[in-house]
């Protein structure tokens, strides 16, 4: 066996098992030592390295977790009420079909598309039970958040397992198989596009209950804090304020994002699955959950150049994926910046043969950097978390996750085009020369 082969054999299994693994047992009690850390030491990640000092790592984890590790009835009451609620919405909402992009196998999803009106009806089904009918309390989701994740967790790992499986015996498309790694099948998935009764999974985890539940955790944030301080502080709203605009944007260009990397290429297993259920919740939300025994009054100054600032950040990120979606639905037939906007033509064939092509843009935003968009979506998370100020790192441990994750991603994604689309990538990154940010990456 030659040192290239030993190589490649070592680097597989790093990247095919080890990674995997790691990540499925760390990553369930990183959640709650989040969670831990915000309600228990003040936000203070010296806080628990000293606990881990005193008592080991181990048994800190297993007295935070333990009493959390089912969850409770209550939080899976709460939870099947909440699913049961989204998967209705998904089926009985009038919305236009709409077909996400042409698979590798050469399939065509079909969804139904009625993301802003499931938004506004849960929003105010909430305001209905929380406040008009004072059926459970606004607070109850902070109240009993440890057992929701813990509620969640078990339920991803099982659901993960059942896709696992679905995908080998009874796959709902061409786009589905294993890679003979069992462990790595269980953590990237077994299926493009898998669909239960109907409903299509990815669409309703990422963003029927993922998504979805992120503004109900941020009212219940705010009325947490309302009960505790007998107020809302500035910094709780312009937090807030920032991600209702991020998250409306969300339903608002949800169809443009199932046309991205996490619908059209990541599989649904633990990657896609869990992190959407359980670590959506646990991780992004935190710097709010921070603010909620950190009242900080910012002041008005303050409070509004963060909002003024971070609100530009966020709708110019929504302008950018708006500007490419806009480019392909009318076939470059439109303007960007108000010229006539510069696209490649990238052929490409699929696992059938059939021959497609699609137009890479290379104007307006597009034009700065291949994955531009990237800059403002961390901008805006860095903003939102900003009023939790520079105490304790915990609050800003999101933005950082947030630009390991988007980077990674725009390094694999050019990889998959490089190989996806040939010579015509090549072109299109002489037009476009910058990965990210330009003249750095």
């Amino acid at each position: 066996m030659t040192t290239s082969s030993l190589y490649s054999i070592c680097s597989r299994w790093f990247r095919q098992t080890f990674v995997p693994l790691f990540l499925i047992f760390a990553c369930p009690p990183t959640v709650f030592l989040f969670w831990y850390t915000n309600t228990a030491l003040d936000g203070s990640l010296t806080q628990l390295g000293e606990l881990f000092a005193q008592n080991g790592i181990w048994t800190t984890i297993k007295s935070i977790w333990a009493p959390y590790f089912f969850g409770s009835s209550l939080a899976w009451k709460i939870l099947g009420i909440f699913a049961a609620t989204e998967l209705l919405l998904m089926r009985i909402l009038p919305g236009k079909t709409y077909k996400g992009p042409i698979t590798p196998a050469g399939n065509i999803p079909i969804y139904k598309a009625n993301g802003p009106l499931a938004y506004g009806v849960t929003l105010f089904l909430f305001y209905l039970g929380a406040y008009h009918f004072q059926l459970f309390s606004p607070t109850i989701l902070y109240d009993h958040f440890a057992e929701l994740l813990g509620a969640l967790n078990i339920f991803s790992l099982f659901f993960c397992l059942f896709l696992l499986l679905k995908g080998y015996w009874f796959p709902s498309s061409t786009d589905a198989g294993g890679s003979g790694n069992l462990i790595f099948d269980y953590y990237w998935g077994t299926e493009l596009y898998p669909r239960i009764l109907g409903w299509d999974v990815k669409m309703f985890t990422n963003c029927r209950f993922g998504m979805m539940s992120w503004p109900l955790l941020l009212i219940s944030f705010a009325a947490k804090q309302q009960a505790l301080y007998g107020f809302v502080s500035d910094s709780m709203l312009v937090a807030i304020a920032l991600q209702f605009i991020y998250i409306t944007k969300f339903f608002f260009w949800e169809t443009g994002y199932l046309g991205s990397l996490d619908i059209m290429h990541d599989r649904a297993g633990y990657y896609i699955c869990w992190g959407i259920l359980v670590w959506l919740p646990g991780i992004y939300t935190s710097p709010t959950f921070y603010l909620v025994n950190h009242p900080n009054q910012l002041g008005t100054l303050w409070t509004s150049l963060i909002f003024v600032v971070g609100a530009t950040c966020i709708l110019t990120n929504y302008w950018a994926d708006r500007q490419r979606q806009l480019v392909r639905s009318s076939q470059g037939n439109c303007k960007v910046w108000g010229k006539k906007p510069l696209v490649t033509v990238a052929r490409y064939t699929t696992t059938k043969g059939e021959h497609k092509q699609n137009l890479l843009l290379a104007s307006g935003w597009w034009g700065i950097s291949r994955h531009f968009h990237y800059i403002p979506e961390i901008l805006g998370a860095f903003f939102w978390s900003m009023p939790a100020l520079f105490t304790n790192f915990m609050p800003y441990f999101y933005v950082v996750f947030l630009t390991v994750l988007l980077a990674e991603r725009a390094f694999r994604d050019d990889r998959r085009c490089a190989y996806k689309y040939g010579e015509d990538w090549d072109h299109y990154c002489k037009q476009v020369p910058y990965k990210i940010i330009p003249y750095v990456i």
